[in-house]
């Protein structure tokens, strides 16, 4: 007898039942992604003269606090739409960011491209830190094995160590993110686990990994409260200030850089890609875009059934494109296609299964809200 839940999907957004956590509203048929996507319009988002009026305050304290300064202020920079959009809104209005680039090893050669040509002409200066690829290899390979669904931990943590890092080195408190309510208004919890949690990289790591991790940037809670609470360092989001369509601001980077889209989101990584395009899916049974396409359809960039269409499409998975980014993957983490396919049928796990901070984000919420108010305000 077949007790696994029977197939559903909103009638709002496309969320599915391949999160296992997902809920509907009766008889609406409406997720709870709908739901959270509302409630963070309300709070987040803001419109006319409101929207001008803020992002004008925001900039303006930019600058005074930045004044005397090199920079002003930072931002992460992957090649990626938003994030590149991101920094075109920031120097049109006047503001002195440094770009910061974490290079694992995984860059696809369209972007580095990108990012070149952007910044170039922009006259914005790049930071990049070269990570340590044998050390990176290790943790990376660590994550695979422990078959957990999020092994982009490594990359995203070493990308937030970093920035704090730089932050606080330069005395600039400022941080801007591409991440928006338009392009990725939320991500499933049960699709990933926090990666800012060193404790649960270090336990994956030292179960599965060999190498020790002497440069890989670590980054501590308590370094995070320090960055936070005393040194007063914040996260902003210029595009939930501004009308942002992704489509048209393809165009936009089209016409004024020559920049060339990637084909999906986060699609800027050879690893990302394949990751996301192909062992989500095909092991996890989840697919990212379905969370990513939502939100377009949430904030009226594209419509539910454009979405719907776009899901049905097979543009990776069985595509040359896949076939090449397979064998690249698999030699570069110095596997063998026996070897990858025994990680491939390893059985998923939860991160719950590893050792992990998840208690004190649960049962400290007095600290954790307060966290997560100062780093969305000025």
């Amino acid at each position: 007898m077949n007790n696994a839940p029977a197939y559903r999907i909103c009638t709002r957004c496309i969320m599915d039942t391949s999160d296992p956590e997902i809920q509907f509203d009766h008889p609406s048929g409406r997720c709870s992604y709908c739901k959270l996507y509302d409630h963070r319009v309300r709070h987040d988002l803001f419109h006319g003269e409101e929207r001008e009026r803020k992002l004008a305050a925001i900039v303006a304290k930019v600058k005074a606090e930045g004044s005397g300064h090199e920079y002003d202020c930072l931002i992460g920079l992957s090649g990626g739409v938003d994030r590149t959009t991101a920094v075109w809104e920031l120097k049109k209005r006047g503001l002195r960011p440094l770009a910061i680039h974490l290079d694992n090893g995984w860059n696809a050669e369209l972007a580095v491209d990108n990012i070149k040509k952007v910044l170039d002409k922009l006259q914005i200066d790049l930071y990049t830190y070269v990570i340590d690829w044998e050390e990176f290899k290790d943790i990376q390979l660590s994550f695979l094995r422990a078959s957990v669904p999020n092994s982009e931990i490594p990359t995203d943590h070493a990308i937030v160590c970093l920035h704090l890092k730089v932050a606080l080195e330069r005395n600039i408190r400022y941080m801007f993110i591409g991440a928006n309510l338009a392009t990725e208004a939320f991500m499933p919890v049960a699709w990933g686990y926090d990666p800012r949690d060193l404790k649960h990289l270090r336990a994956i790591h030292r179960r599965f990994g060999n190498v020790p991790l002497t440069t890989f940037p670590q980054l501590s809670v308590r370094t995070s409260l320090y960055a936070v609470l005393w040194r007063r360092i914040r996260w902003l989001s210029v595009l939930n200030y501004v009308s942002y369509d992704k489509q048209s601001a393809i165009e936009m980077l089209r016409q004024h850089f020559g920049y060339r889209p990637y084909g999906a989101k986060h699609f800027e990584s050879v690893y990302t890609r394949f990751f996301q395009g192909y062992i989500l899916p095909v092991k996890f049974g989840f697919n990212k875009k379905r969370a990513h396409l939502s939100s377009l359809v949430l904030s009226g960039g594209i419509s539910r059934a454009q979405a719907l269409e776009d899901m049905a499409k097979e543009d990776y998975v069985g595509t040359a494109l896949c076939a090449e980014d397979r064998e690249f993957v698999i030699k570069k983490l110095g596997l063998t296609e026996a070897e990858f396919e025994e990680i491939m049928r390893l059985p998923p796990r939860s991160h719950y299964h590893y050792p992990n901070n998840r208690l004190l984000f649960e049962r400290m919420p007095w600290l954790f809200g307060r966290f997560k108010r100062l780093v969305t305000t000025v």
